[in-house]
């Protein structure tokens, strides 16, 4: 899955927390999302503030395509997507982490 692809899946499927996502996917999304936001806060720093708040505002808008990618990711590799409750205690990112690097699996597979 390339860039733009991922981009659009994530974005049209950005309520879907049943199914999976491949590695590719979530993490082209990820880019996408950190990428957005890094140029609405230079431009924001560089030219005016309005820029720094739309910045901050479509990350909030993609709060729920980023979970629902992250809860599909976590489907890939056999793991509930109630695991991204994770994030709300310290340290549960880099076990989140760990798990969204590793490869795909088959249903079923141990």
């Amino acid at each position: 899955m390339n860039f733009l692809s991922a981009v659009e899946s994530c974005l049209t499927q950005f309520a879907v927390f049943s199914g999976r996502a491949t590695r590719s996917e979530f993490w082209w999304f990820a880019l996408f999302r950190w990428l957005l936001l890094m140029g609405f806060l230079i431009l924001g720093a560089a030219l005016d503030e309005v820029f720094e708040t739309i910045g901050w505002g479509l990350s909030f808008l993609l709060l729920l395509p980023d979970l629902a990618v992250g809860a599909r990711r976590l489907h890939d590799i056999d793991r509930s997507g109630w695991w991204l409750l994770l994030q709300v205690i310290p340290l549960g990112f880099l076990v989140l982490l760990y798990w969204w690097v590793q490869p795909s699996k088959e249903p079923g597979e141990e």
